[in-house]
């Protein structure tokens, strides 16, 4: 029971707004290259552990809800996020069965591949770097990938107080 309750579509949305939240946090600029791609971490997160849940269609309106909060070229992100729960939709049935280690592995491929579609869509609308920097944030992602699983399983097996 606690399972279903943890998994429920407020939490969901809840845990993905505040992944939004911490996207787009204003920091200093030196300190932007560092930053984890939350949103990306959260979204794979649902999407391997609740995927009749969460999907493309969430991938989608968390991307127009960055690039409304970013003044990005509107479908810039959303095309980035469906993309990334597309792949997580094709990796899931081998993703369970990995250990934490070749999870954590995985999602360096899978935002790493979105990071170089990111860069790609940006040499199309305007400026942009040609320094493998663009790839920390998904080194980070997988680097905090077992420490995100783990939290969210003390909190999956919690039970809920009545």
């Amino acid at each position: 029971m606690a399972n279903r309750s943890v998994a429920s579509l407020p939490w969901i949305w809840l845990s993905l707004l505040l992944a939004l939240c911490l996207q787009v946090m204003p920091l200093a600029d030196g300190w932007q290259i560092w930053r984890p791609d939350w949103l990306g971490l959260m979204l794979i997160y649902w999407c391997m552990k609740a995927p009749q849940k969460v999907g493309v269609f969430h991938g989608f309106v968390l991307g127009i809800l960055v690039d409304l909060l970013e003044g990005a070229p509107l479908g810039q992100n959303a095309l980035l996020l469906s993309l990334l729960a597309f792949l997580c939709a094709l990796v899931y049935p081998r993703f369970r069965a990995y250990s934490l280690l070749q999870q954590a592995v995985l999602i360096l491929v899978l935002l790493g591949t979105v990071q170089l579609v990111e860069q790609w869509l940006r040499t199309l609308l305007g400026p942009f770097s040609i320094h493998l920097s663009f790839l920390l944030p998904s080194l980070i992602g997988a680097v905090l990938w077992p420490w995100l699983t783990t939290l969210f399983r003390v909190f999956r097996r919690r039970p809920v107080e009545e």
